[in-house]
């Protein structure tokens, strides 16, 4: 895939996720005889409820396209058959295609598996990447992808190949593969990975530089190698090969092999200097390529990709100067440009828009950030460039952008696993209010107090927000509950708001809002506290305040996606394992485990169980619990909202509390993101932190190198030791 930033910043309260609430009234609980619950009946909440999404000026809004599909678990592309009665085809990382009918939109069938027998290598951003159909299908019953496998020095090669298919319908074992192009990666990030047939009927193919940070072989500039390039190629009645059109810039020369040491410009390229282009597209009016090329560390970009062209990476990034030593003068600009501001950090290309629905995006490009959720269009200006108008910011990952037979537009939500469509809104309205004392979440008569319609909960391990106390609420309307998953994962439904409250020296400073709106997405909204504590004022954009010495962060309200990601249910705090403990409930006095009591007031649509026989992690500052299980409970909270499985990072990590330390991908690993100068650096070296990435991330702030990434201007020094004396006691990664 593309570069993900890594990240461990947890901004937000809670735990939830995309399932929905239960209705009906659950059974109460009776406590195990000899105890008392904390609370007798559960609150009624009449006002701290999440009202509707707030809608954007501009005229869309975004939703489920097809809510009765099933989780399709880490989609990274969507097409539409080009068949008058078309399926939809969806690539998943992990090596599967499927497909669905979308008029009975309730099951996925599998297309073509490649997890097995394949050598498919998904580490990091690798995996089942893009995918075409041949210009005349069905008629030529032929399908591209482009996926990565394992290879040995180095350990990954991307694979172009074409599937010719014996069934249409349900492809079987008279299926062949035939490879037509193969390039060896230097790392497992950066493979861009989408292709596409242009007008012209030619296969393009999208390459990222190779990976890790800053091109270090310098692939992007050189065209003797064929990464950090847009290759343009001819396989149309070629046979299982493919020849060179004639006007790619160096049609003459050899082809070039999978790896490097060719003599000459490679003739399969149309354009380069490219870091990783992100999913890219034809204007299916005037046959324009436009494409998002993922920045490093401070630009993102769109450009307008055209034959022969050196789009400037890595002697620039955007319009930034990144390595200018040494660089050619023709450099072209991107078209538009972004910062790493406000939670964007990962642009993902679009489309243009061609549809019909939405009158005020025809003929403009609309593109979105997989990191922050943002969807932007582009605007024309009098200068005869583009400006970025921001349509929506979603709670999705959105990791691709398709359209269907009339060009309207659609894309994947990547931690999700679902397909969402863009359609025509009305209007701007925003309910979510600007006054902390209108949410309805605050006691009327002193709003320092809570609503008494919420429920106060602790954690066992808090997320470390720079020294703050907090305090914790949760808001689930009247006749929801909340359900468990398989996992102790809890799913709130619509309508829940999850409160924080943060102090510093014993003052509010901070409220934050975890809300799932009645449409099931999920948005977070802070406030700040004034000096009287008489009021806290909602902030949209984000901001730094000198708060007794240190700087405190207010999130941007789309940086609180970056971490509450759909992967870990997005609310992180409140799961079985994080309350299984006691806690004493001040509208009673009493002090009663969390579980039990949640259970007695029938906030879960099932009874959790006796809490003796359900998970707990362990307070990572009892000294008397083990140092192993301590040091584990504090990576789950501060890191799992990115580091595990379909986390929108490039470090293939899982750092869940569950997970055997020897599969967490981190244990005696090579770094790729950087060593920072350590003799043999490991991300965990056991037996020696020093050797240790991990420690050396968690004790810096500022940038991508620093854990957490941002939200963060104090390092948690209580933290760094703890995993440093954990690191030093460890024997081997058993």
């Amino acid at each position: 895939m593309k570069r993900f930033i890594p990240m461990l910043v947890i901004l937000l309260a809670g735990c939830g996720g995309s399932g929905g609430g239960v209705t009906s009234a659950p059974p109460v609980v009776t406590p195990p005889p000899g105890s008392d619950p904390g609370l007798d009946t559960k609150p009624a909440n009449l006002t701290c409820v999440a009202p509707a999404r707030p809608q954007t000026s501009t005229s869309i809004v975004v939703s489920d396209a097809f809510p009765g599909l099933p989780n399709i678990g880490q989609p990274v592309k969507v097409l539409v058959e080009p068949v008058p009665d078309p399926r939809w085809f969806v690539l998943r990382k992990t090596g599967q295609l499927v497909t669905f009918d979308p008029d009975n939109a309730t099951s996925v069938t599998t297309f073509l598996d490649l997890s097995s027998g394949f050598g498919l290598r998904t580490a990091s951003e690798g995996g089942l990447l893009g995918m075409a159909f041949h210009p005349d299908y069905p008629t030529t019953p032929e399908v591209f992808l482009y996926y990565t496998r394992n290879h040995t020095g180095p350990s990954m090669r991307s694979v172009v190949s074409r599937f010719r298919l014996d069934d249409v319908a349900s492809p079987g074992a008279g299926t062949v593969e035939e490879v037509i192009l193969e390039v060896d990666q230097d790392f497992d990030n950066h493979n861009g990975g989408d292709i596409a047939f242009g007008p012209d009927g030619l296969l393009y193919i999208g390459l990222g530089d190779g990976g890790s940070g800053g091109d270090p072989l310098e692939r992007a500039q050189d065209t003797t190698h064929l990464l950090g390039s847009m290759l343009r190629i001819d396989v149309v009645g070629t046979g299982a090969g493919y020849n060179i059109p004639a006007g790619n810039r160096f049609s003459q020369n050899a082809k070039c092999g999978p790896g490097t040491g060719n003599a000459d410009d490679c003739p399969e390229i149309y354009a380069w200097g490219l870091r990783n282009p992100w999913r890219w597209s034809f204007d299916s009016l005037t046959g324009d390529l436009w494409a998002g090329d993922v920045g490093q560390n401070a630009r993102e970009e769109i450009d307008v990709i055209v034959n022969g062209g050196n789009y400037g990476w890595d002697c620039l990034e955007g319009t930034r100067s990144f390595e200018p030593t040494g660089c050619p003068a023709d450099l072209i600009d991107p078209v538009a440009e972004y910062d790493h501001t406000d939670g964007n950090v990962s642009v993902t290309g679009g489309y243009v828009y061609r549809g019909t629905e939405i009158d005020s995006l025809i003929g403009r490009y609309v593109f979105g950030d997989f990191a922050s959720g943002r969807i932007w269009a582009l605007q024309g200006n009098a200068q005869d460039g583009f400006t970025l108008e921001e349509l929506d910011s979603t709670s999705t990952q959105i990791s691709s952008f398709g359209v269907d037979q009339q060009g309207e537009l659609y894309y994947t939500n990547y931690g999700g696993g679902r397909i969402m469509q863009i359609r025509a809104g009305g209007g701007g309205q925003d309910n979510v209010p600007d006054l902390l004392s209108d949410s309805g979440c605050v006691d009327a008569s002193d709003i320092t107090q809570p609503y008494t319609g919420v429920i106060p909960y602790e954690i066992n391990v808090p997320f470390w927000s720079d020294g703050a106390e907090k305090d914790r609420f949760i808001g689930i309307p009247d006749g929801a509950a909340i359900s468990i998953d398989g996992n102790d994962d809890w799913r709130f439904p619509p309508g829940t708001v999850l409160v924080k409250n943060f102090r510093l020296d014993g003052r509010l400073i901070e409220t934050r809002h975890l809300m799932r709106h009645p449409d099931g997405v999920w948005a977070g909204y802070t406030y700040e506290w004034n000096q009287a504590q008489t009021e806290a004022v909602r902030v949209r954009e984000g901001k730094v305040v000198n708060i007794g010495g240190q700087d405190w962060i207010y999130p941007d309200e789309a940086e609180c996606l970056r971490c509450h990601t759909d992967v870990a249910t997005v609310a992180l705090g409140p799961e079985t394992a994080q309350l299984n403990k006691d806690f004493t409930y001040p509208s009673t006095g009493r002090t009663a485990n969390q579980i039990a009591t949640l259970d007695h007031i029938a906030l879960f649509a099932s009874p959790a169980g006796d809490p003796a026989n359900l998970p707990a992690m362990p307070d990572p500052t009892d000294a008397t619990a083990d140092l192993g299980e301590r040091a584990r409970a504090y990576l789950h909270s501060n890191c799992v909202s990115c580091h595990q499985p379909g986390g929108p990072t490039p470090v293939n990590l899982d750092l869940r509390y569950t997970t055997p330390l020897a599969n967490t991908n981190a244990c005696d690993v090579q770094p790729t993101g950087g060593g920072f100068g350590i003799m043999m650096p490991r991300i965990i070296a056991p037996g020696d932190a020093t050797r240790s990435v991990l420690i050396r991330r968690m004790s810096i702030r500022g940038g991508p190198q620093g854990m957490p990434p941002l939200g963060s201007s104090v390092v948690d020094s209580a933290g760094v030791a703890l995993i440093t004396d954990w690191i030093n006691e460890l024997a081997d990664c058993n």
